[in-house]
């Protein structure tokens, strides 16, 4: 293999992942705590959408729990947006761990 192939295989391989972090910013992923009463979604980038929250969790009293399960709802989407992203870039390489590549989210 040549010097001129590589770097072909590389400019490749370079454009396939910039096309997956596009992809991936067009899918959505949905985080959810408290059985569902609290919800959010994240694209496959790991941006905040939304957040939905059932209307009885919504009081004074209880803002303490309601924020533990928002935070629990947006942690459990990122996850979810992490592996989404890890899964794309797997596809990519083959299943080869590539420093930098398929950890980079």
């Amino acid at each position: 293999m040549d010097l001129s192939s590589i770097m072909q295989q590389a400019r490749d391989m370079q454009a396939k992942m910039a096309k997956i972090q596009e992809e991936l910013a067009s899918k959505v992923v949905t985080g959810s705590a408290g059985g569902g009463m609290v919800n959010v979604e994240v694209t496959g980038k790991g941006e905040l959408i939304s957040i939905s929250i059932e209307p009885e969790l919504i009081d004074p009293a209880e803002r303490v729990m309601l924020q533990d399960l928002v935070a629990a709802a947006v942690n459990d989407a990122l996850r979810s947006a992490r592996d989404l992203a890890k899964q794309e870039m797997t596809s990519l390489t083959g299943g080869i761990q590539i420093p930098g590549v398929t950890n980079m989210f």
